[in-house]
């Protein structure tokens, strides 16, 4: 029988580097059951895609009490019946890790990384029996530790770190890192942060540190005493060119170019490599809040096993995604007109993607799971992200908010209340907790703002409330492939737009997206085709866009090899769209005032 003192335990190991394996040995207490049922999560939370992390489990067997092969039956793609006949049971297995991304399980010759989604095989029905986790670094790497924000429990004597959680849901929220890294701590407003970095690179971790301090204050300000961490584990996982974040109760996993961090000894000024990165800490580590405690109501118990639909990831991702480079701003790292640039590029981002008259906010949350996630070149005419235009339905709230409380209220007031009636007993939010909170607490309708922008595809009529705090929104022409936007033009504007994405060929470009309503879309150029020759001339990206600005014809011919077969298109000749956004000062008072400096 269960007691209150029972535990599943899991001792983690490295089987081999090269091979990629971990292996694991789950210790299961004698529990009633004849049989019990073993499965492995299909998704992590915060990322809405099933991932079919059972698919990297292998060679699973069981044992009883005296050692003897229990029987192993397969129900599925990821669970299994062991018949344990009520006796105590051990199960061993191997998983394959070479995913370097923030979602599951890597294993490589200079470290490790784990999410205990990926790792640890749940006990249906006992899911809330304690937890035991013993890691044991490779024997032949006697230099790897071993980060988690997981409670540390006194070590054993066979060189094991050892943790407990208080249940199956504690233990897969605490990614692990084994392996070499370089670390430093900071403390701001008695919660210490741990920041790591794997590999030994010259990364300058006391100038990362002390530019996190002020971000994590905000932070903690903003959601008020009591703190519902202590201790805060940034795990950075330095690749090439990797880019991602993933949030947990006490923790994040951030993969970035390690040679976009700052490097000791160099300028202090800050790239916008750097700014991206701290603005992703910012974002990862408002979800401590907003998202691990803030949550839709379908989030507080998840089912791990499928897809769990939601209409509010606009909130929960949108917010933060307002907040994260918000944060950087009133905290002096960035100065406003940074802040703007960059708030100029996502809107930028937003103008260029035909989806956003197609898809709501609302439903790109809830088809996140395949749609969102599982995009192709296409995507960027039927889509829209709910982080993109979560943010931008955000900075129109808290504008309207300002604006009809005459100064009094703010979306910071929204996030304050959202806490202390959502987070911090981790109840769950329903799908109007906007609206409701705007309408009880502020007495301020914004229903009819959120069912345009929110629940339709209307776009947020920023021009209405920009003014109010001192900045204008402006419109122009693209002025090139790596123009994002954010700034007013440097060049003569171009008078013609393509609306084709283009890479080199042998011969000729390829395509590799076609924006729709723009000329090359009226042509019927599709993905993959290749331009050979534009008016008889051999095809270059440069030459392509001369001959169409130059040109005084209404149209142009493109040959076109598709599938091996050599076709002719009329292109039209359009006339460039002003889609790209920057966002200017004209009274810094107001402007700061907004942004709280």
């Amino acid at each position: 029988m269960t007691t209150e003192m029972s535990s599943v335990s899991y001792s983690v190991s490295v089987i081999s580097q090269a091979d990629h394996l971990f292996g694991i040995t789950m210790a299961i207490p004698a529990l009633p059951d004849s049989s019990l049922v073993l499965s492995v999560p299909s998704w992590i939370p915060g990322s809405y895609m099933i991932r079919e992390f059972a698919r990297n489990v292998v060679a699973l067997s069981a044992v009883g009490e005296n050692e003897e092969a229990l029987e192993v039956v397969k129900l599925d793609k990821q669970r299994w019946q062991v018949k344990s006949d009520s006796q105590a049971v051990t199960v061993t297995y191997q998983v394959y890790a070479f995913d370097l991304s923030v979602r599951s399980a890597y294993l490589s010759d200079e470290y490790g990384f784990f999410n205990g989604t990926s790792l640890f095989l749940a006990v249906d029905g006992h899911t809330d029996l304690r937890c035991e986790v013993a890691i044991r670094p490779p024997q032949n790497q006697p230099d790897w530790q071993v980060y988690t924000a997981m409670t540390e429990a006194p070590s054993n004597s066979q060189g094991h770190y050892c943790y407990t959680c208080e249940d199956y849901d504690e233990a897969i929220d605490h990614p692990v890192f084994i392996g070499n890294c370089t670390t430093t701590s900071i403390t701001v407003d008695g919660v210490e942060f741990v920041l790591l970095f794997s590999g030994s690179t010259g990364t300058d971790l006391a100038r990362i540190g002390e530019d996190l301090k002020p971000i994590c204050a905000h932070h903690l300000k903003l959601f008020s005493k009591p703190a519902p961490i202590s201790r805060y584990l940034f795990i950075t996982l330095l690749s090439d060119t990797g880019f991602g974040g993933l949030e947990h109760r006490s923790s994040t996993a951030l993969l970035y170019p390690r040679f976009d961090l700052p490097q000791v000894g160099e300028s202090s000024n800050k790239t916008d490599g750097y700014i991206t990165f701290l603005s992703l800490c910012s974002h990862e580590l408002f979800h401590t809040w907003h998202v691990k405690r803030i949550k839709p109501d379908v989030m507080v118990t998840p089912d791990l096993s499928a897809e769990v639909y939601t209409d509010q990831l606009w909130i929960y991702e949108g917010f933060t995604s307002f907040y994260d480079d918000l944060a950087l701003v009133r905290v002096g790292t960035i100065s406003p007109e940074k802040y703007l640039e960059i708030l100029g590029q996502n809107l930028t981002r937003l103008q260029q993607t035909p989806g956003r008259l197609k898809q709501s906010a609302a439903a790109s949350s809830f088809d996140a799971w395949t749609r969102f996630y599982k995009q192709d070149a296409s995507s960027v005419n039927h889509i829209v992200s709910y982080y993109l235009k979560g943010g931008i339905i955000a900075l129109g709230l808290d504008l309207l908010l300002r604006q009809e409380s005459k100064g009094q209220y703010s979306l910071d007031s929204v996030m304050q209340i959202l806490w202390d009636q959502y987070g911090k007993d981790e109840s769950g939010t329903p799908d109007e907790i906007i609206a409701d909170i705007c309408r009880e607490h502020f007495d301020i309708d914004v229903s009819g703002y959120l069912e345009k922008v929110t629940y339709g595809t209307d776009d947020v009529p920023l021009e209405n409330w920009l003014p109010s705090v001192g900045v204008s929104l402006h419109y122009r022409v693209k002025q090139g492939a790596s123009d994002k936007g954010g700034t007013p033009p440097n060049a003569s504007a171009p008078k013609r737009q393509l609306g084709a994405t283009l890479k080199a060929a042998e011969t000729g470009v390829t395509v590799t997206q076609v924006k729709e309503g723009l000329a090359a879309s009226e042509a019927g150029l599709q993905v993959n085709d290749r331009i050979i020759a534009l008016e008889g001339w051999q095809a270059t990206d440069g030459l392509l866009h001369r001959l169409l600005e130059a040109t005084d014809k209404p149209a142009l011919s493109l040959s076109v090899l598709r599938e091996g077969r050599l076709i002719t298109l009329s292109l039209p000749v359009r006339a460039a769209h002003k889609d790209v956004c920057y966002l200017t000062i004209y009274d810094k008072t107001k402007v700061q005032k907004w942004l709280g400096l």
